[in-house]
């Protein structure tokens, strides 16, 4: 560069800025999915906490289990549908099941299904190592950052937290977080669970139905919003978590019928099995793994001797109890161990596989959550373990959800994708080329270096909520608080964002036949 180039400052600094300009707006303008540095259905795989050796040996364990012990209390319809495959009912009423059943079961059962989003770029395709996380737990409380207080959730709560997970890029699915209480009626609370949840995203849906008769009216709700029941059939877009057992080794008579009422309808089953370890599943962890494989994979024979390759998540959700107390303990190390464990179970029988982790000792936002959840969850992750269930937003074990925590578990979620989506490993990216740029008279620094910059978007994820700020920035900013950060944004996208997937002329239809709780000018800007 000469003197003379050097002291004209206007035009190369006006180029410069215009530059500098450019690639800001660049890297502002959203990234196309392939291009993201964190995306749904990232491939995990691994972690492995158990051996071949240790997966074989809880699989025949399993195996003995359900040959040995069986299951208690199916309803008659189940008996019926179980002996027919070739289970067999003892003296005692529990239903056995031949390894060669169990075998023939698990080979029929879906491999390749869709869980399909109101809008088709949110479908998930779980299976093999796709790891994809999202939302559960049913709450009975809501926690307030504001007040720092629990109290009972509404049906608005609940739409309200849906709304926020549509918004977010890193929550895959929403499955209910809240259990209504402005809602008495079991009938009203299974529907407006259903419909808040349906109403606040057009991602995929789970939800629960009490009774068979209220998951049949269900269906007939999401038939209004699909548009005929063949629409319905052919991209449903809410799954059932059924809890089908109730442990240790007893099926749950109302929710196997729920259950079957659901698969005639064509819905996707979560096969859950929620034991807790030491309480209703067996304490050593290896115990509580075999317990739910078994449960689970007498579930696979129900679903399948009903109706062959019916879309089903392999739903192991083995808990863990503080052996002090006997409470749950959703936050422990162990409770990460089990779900990754799970996961590997899964993929030993190459089904699609669910289980729930992250939510959280803790009763409110703080650094235990943050620990408990990133711990948990990028064990999860790691293993891939496809559909992560109760991911975000959940603490004190389940019992209380925090809409604003969704905004940070995001960003938890986020940096745990990026774990799952590991280094790459190439001649472009081992950078031997560029390192001859910048220490061969180059400017000895990669800062400015033409693949930092074309990496910036694709190789990092930053967070949202978090800051990065250095000290003295923090303190020249007026020392931005994590919790406020994330209570601004939720009542910023709260009152922004109202999805229109409904339209009025469908939502009067739904009204005039359901009784529907949230007010419709709830559901819409203010103004």
């Amino acid at each position: 560069m000469t003197d003379a180039s050097v002291s004209d400052d206007t035009a190369p600094r006006s180029r410069r800025g215009g530059g500098r300009a450019a690639r800001k707006a660049a890297r502002a303008a959203p990234l196309p999915e392939n291009m993201r540095p964190v995306r749904p259905g990232m491939e995990g795989g691994w972690y492995k906490p158990l051996s071949d050796g240790d997966m074989d040996k809880i699989h025949g364990t399993a195996m003995q289990a359900l040959e040995e012990v069986g299951l208690a209390d199916a309803p008659e319809s189940g008996v019926e549908i179980l002996t027919g495959a070739g289970a067999v009912q003892g003296d005692d009423g529990r239903i056995r099941f031949p390894r060669t059943l169990v075998e023939d079961m698990v080979a029929m059962a879906a491999r390749d299904l869709t869980l399909h989003g109101q809008d088709p770029q949110y479908d998930i395709q779980p299976g093999g190592h796709r790891v994809h996380f999202g939302t559960a737990g049913a709450a009975v409380f809501v926690y307030d950052p504001v007040t720092r207080e629990n109290r009972e959730p509404t049906v608005e709560d609940l739409y309200n937290s849906a709304r926020i997970v549509d918004q977010l890029d890193n929550i895959h699915f929403f499955q209910r977080t809240l259990t209504p209480r402005d809602t008495v009626d079991p009938k009203d609370m299974d529907l407006n669970t259903l419909y808040a949840c349906v109403s606040g995203t057009t991602k995929h849906v789970g939800t629960s139905f009490t009774v068979a008769e209220n998951a049949a009216k269900g269906l007939e709700m999401l038939h209004m919003i699909a548009g005929s029941e063949k629409a319905w059939r052919e991209r449903p877009f809410v799954s059932n978590s059924n809890c089908f057992v109730v442990p240790p080794m007893k099926f749950a008579t109302e929710s196997c019928l729920v259950m079957e009422t659901l698969i005639r309808g064509g819905m996707p089953i979560l096969l859950l099995s929620a034991g807790q370890a030491g309480a209703t599943a067996p304490a050593p962890l290896a115990g509580a793994v075999v317990q739910a494989v078994a449960e689970c994979l007498a579930g696979v024979v129900y679903v399948n001797a009903m109706q062959p390759g019916h879309p089903t998540i392999f739903g192991t959700w083995p808990f863990v109890s503080d052996l002090r107390t006997g409470a749950m303990s959703g936050g422990s190390p162990e409770q990460g161990l089990l779900t990754a464990a799970c996961g590997q179970m899964a993929r030993y029988y190459n089904l699609p596989g669910g289980s729930a982790c992250a939510m959280s000792d803790s009763k409110e936002m703080d650094m235990q959550a943050g620990y408990e959840r990133g711990m948990a969850n990028v064990m999860a992750g790691l293993s891939g373990l496809n559909m992560v269930y109760e991911s975000v937003g959940m603490h004190a074990s389940l019992l209380s959800h925090c809409l604003e925590a969704l905004l940070v578990d995001n960003d938890v979620i986020g940096a745990c994708m990026r774990c799952v989506r590991g280094i790459e490993v190439n001649d472009d990216t081992m950078a031997l080329e560029t390192m001859k740029e910048v220490c061969m008279g180059g400017p000895g620094h990669y800062l400015g270096a033409g693949q930092t910059l074309n990496l910036m978007q694709t190789e990092y994820v930053y967070p949202t909520i978090g800051d990065r700020s250095s000290p003295k920035e923090w303190l020249e900013v007026g020392k931005p608080d994590l919790i406020e950060n994330a209570i601004g944004r939720k009542n910023a996208m709260l009152a922004e964002h109202f999805p229109g997937h409904i339209s009025d002329e469908i939502d009067q239809v739904i009204r005039d036949n359901f009784d529907i709780f949230i007010d419709r000018s709830r559901m819409k800007p203010v103004g």
